[in-house]
C-alpha cells in the first residue's frame, strides 16, 4: 500500500469506504438470491465474513505492528478504532439481514432457543460497548485504564464467539475450518507478541540497571 493511498484511506473516509463496499456486497448478494429470502440468508453469510475479516484486523493490528513494523502495520494500527467501528457497522447489516430473514422465514425464530441465541447476543453486547465506548469524549471520561480493560475484555468475548460460532460448524462443513484456522491464528499472534513485548521490557530493566550495579 502505498503512502498516497494510506494517507487518502484515513479517518472517516476509510470508514466510508469499507461501508459502502460492505453495503455493496450486502445489496447484490441479496439481488442474486432466488427470492428475497434466499437473498437476505445469502446476505446474512456474506456480512459475517466482511465481520469476521474486519475484526481479525482490529483484534491483531496492534500484534503486527509489535512483531513487524512497518508502513502497512502502522497505518493498520493507526486505522485501529476505524476499523473497529467499521466492524460494528458490518454487524449491524449483519444484523439487518438476520432480522429480515426472520420476517420473511417465519419459522426462523421459533426454531431457535434462547440457549441458541446466546453466544451472538452476548457478542452483539460486547460490539456496542465497545462501538460507543470508541467515541473519544467517551474514552477520556472512562480513563485509559477502564478503557482499556473494557476494550480488550470486549474483544476476547468477541473472539470467543467468532471462535465458537465457526468451529461447532467444522463437523457439518469442513470449509468451517478455515475461519477456526485464522481466529486460532490470531490468538496465538496475540499471544506471541504480548510475550515478546514482556521480554523486551525485562531487557529494558536489566540494561537500565546494569549500571547502577558497576
Amino acid at each position: 500500500m502505498t503512502s498516497s493511498r494510506t494517507a487518502f484511506l484515513h479517518g472517516w473516509r476509510l470508514f466510508l469506504a469499507i461501508a459502502v463496499v460492505v453495503l455493496a456486497c450486502a445489496a447484490a448478494a441479496f439481488a442474486i438470491g432466488s427470492d428475497a429470502a434466499d437473498g437476505s440468508r445469502t446476505a446474512i453469510r456474506v456480512t459475517a465474513r466482511s465481520s469476521f475479516l474486519l475484526f481479525l484486523a482490529a483484534f491483531t493490528a496492534s500484534s503486527f505492528a509489535s512483531l513487524l513494523p512497518g508502513p502497512f502495520t502502522q497505518w493498520l494500527l493507526r486505522e485501529r478504532r476505524i476499523i473497529g467501528l467499521s466492524f460494528a457497522f458490518s454487524h449491524l447489516v449483519h444484523a439487518i439481514a438476520i432480522t429480515t430473514f426472520g420476517v420473511l422465514n417465519p419459522a426462523f425464530w421459533p426454531g431457535r432457543s434462547a440457549l441458541t441465541n446466546l453466544p451472538g447476543s452476548i457478542g452483539y453486547v460486547a460490539i456496542l460497548a465497545l462501538a460507543i465506548t470508541s467515541h473519544r469524549g467517551i474514552a477520556r471520561q472512562m480513563g485509559p485504564t477502564a478503557w482499556r480493560r473494557l476494550h480488550v475484555t470486549g474483544m476476547w468475548i468477541i473472539a470467543a464467539v467468532f471462535t465458537y460460532s465457526y468451529f461447532k460448524r467444522v463437523p457439518g462443513n469442513f470449509w468451517y475450518a478455515v475461519p477456526s484456522a485464522l481466529i486460532f491464528t490470531a490468538i496465538v499472534v496475540r499471544w506471541i507478541a504480548k510475550r515478546a513485548q514482556a521480554i523486551k521490557r525485562v531487557s529494558s530493566r536489566a540494561r537500565s540497571a546494569a549500571p547502577a550495579l558497576r
